[in-house]
């Protein structure tokens, strides 16, 4: 095992836990908050886009027209699916921080089956796997190899509650053994499991006139990953799930018989408490600004939208000052992460796309160029994305993914659905 995938191992399992002591976060003498502050979760896999054509517009999703990927997304989107599309599935799959290692993948099974022209149930199965890992002692000598991996089992549910509004809901199992449940000073391990539930509403505008073009906007919203929090060991703190408020539009429009284009925007926002900034009073650890992260997953959310500490300002013997004027506010937008995306279908057979993604620096600083293609015939669609990262060493970087779709009972040659 290289020295490079021993790291990667390392921070798969330490990057899940996300509460941190307090004493750990002052032994420097610094105080957190003040310039990087992440906000880390049990299971990120969740977070990443398991399909191409999303993935190829920046990540877009929660307002685009529906597919069988809708379950990740938005899954009220399902219930809009064309009633000539019976049944549907899609099959995903991306190699994963190539940039780092060459045995780390996400595959992605997601499906769908109409119920009746309101109602669409899905199904999807996210598989991550993180190669192999060399346990050793503190001696180095190799305990034994691992494979640690993780998996997400989807059900959703969607109905249209009028001609132009749907709601949805999924229920999921999470999955996460990265130790195979090896000793460690702390105890025994075992593998993270959890139960969660994602809320989703969408709206499909009706159609208007956008100079000649027949247009319509479609608004999405999903509130994802609800859930318990995880712990890896009996004794071990529990830390948040994933939770994530995704808010987005997406216009599109007819140009002509042959020619179709969308523009769509997503911004996200994890809903789970930013870590505080903490201050050493003598030997005692004290909570000097935003606000005390352990607490419970209702608390949490509410909770995350006012508790980022700011900048924190020292004087010239550095000494605590005080917070920076309107920082905290700042931090908040911050954690905004916004998506931008186009699509151009052709005849409704051939799809080129492209999208823009952005997080803060000081928030994760994923900043990137998506690019795909797709092409589709009668009830068979491939779609392909590459990713061009925008910032240095970007483990991200050059990121590929494959999708093949299938739609049973559709009508070859019809118009894409606005």
């Amino acid at each position: 095992m290289n020295f490079k995938h021993k790291i990667i191992g390392c921070l798969s399992v330490l990057g899940l836990l996300s509460s941190q002591s307090a004493e750990a976060q002052i032994a420097t003498g610094n105080i957190s908050g003040q310039q990087i502050n992440t906000i880390t979760t049990a299971v990120p896999f969740l977070l990443i886009a398991p399909d191409s054509r999303s993935s190829a517009m920046g990540d877009v999703g929660v307002a685009l027209s529906p597919d069988a990927n809708s379950i990740h997304w938005n899954s009220s989107k399902l219930a809009f699916i064309d009633d000539k599309e019976d049944f549907g599935f899609s099959i995903s799959y991306s190699p994963w921080l190539r940039q780092l290692v060459n045995d780390i993948n996400l595959a992605y099974l997601t499906g769908y089956k109409k119920i009746d022209k309101n109602s669409t149930v899905g199904f999807s199965l996210r598989y991550f796997s993180l190669g192999n890992i060399t346990f050793t002692d503190i001696t180095g000598q190799t305990i034994r190899d691992f494979k640690p991996n993780e998996f997400a089992l989807d059900l959703s549910y969607s109905r249209k509650l009028s001609e132009k509004f749907s709601a949805g809901i999924t229920g999921r199992f999470i999955n996460s053994n990265l130790t195979g449940g090896i000793s460690t000073q702390g105890g025994e391990t075992k593998a993270g499991r959890s139960v969660a539930v994602d809320v989703s509403a969408f709206y499909k505008g009706d159609e208007f006139k956008l100079g000649t073009m027949k247009s319509s906007l479609n608004y999405g919203l999903n509130i994802s990953n609800i859930g318990a929090k995880m712990a890896y060991t009996d004794n071990a703190e529990r830390d948040f799930l994933p939770t994530n408020l995704r808010l987005g539009a997406a216009l599109n429009m007819n140009i002509d018989e042959f020619n179709s284009l969308t523009v769509a925007l997503d911004a996200n926002k994890l809903l789970v408490p930013t870590q505080p900034a903490y201050i050493d009073n003598n030997g005692v650890t004290e909570l000097y600004s935003g606000k005390d992260p352990d607490v419970g997953v209702a608390t949490g959310i509410f909770q995350s939208f006012t508790d980022a500490p700011g900048v924190v300002l020292f004087d010239e013997s550095g000494e605590v000052t005080g917070i920076e004027s309107g920082s905290k506010f700042k931090e908040e937008l911050n954690e905004v992460n916004l998506s931008l995306g186009l699509e151009y279908w052709y005849n409704n057979i051939f799809a080129v796309r492209t999208g823009y993604f952005h997080e803060h620096y000081t928030k994760g600083n994923r900043r990137f160029i998506s690019l795909g293609a797709g092409v589709k015939y009668s009830a068979f669609q491939l779609d392909l994305s590459y990713l061009l990262a925008l910032t240095q060493n970007s483990p991200i970087a050059n990121t590929v993914r494959f999708t093949l779709k299938f739609n049973f009972g559709q009508t070859s040659g019809s118009e894409p659905s606005l």
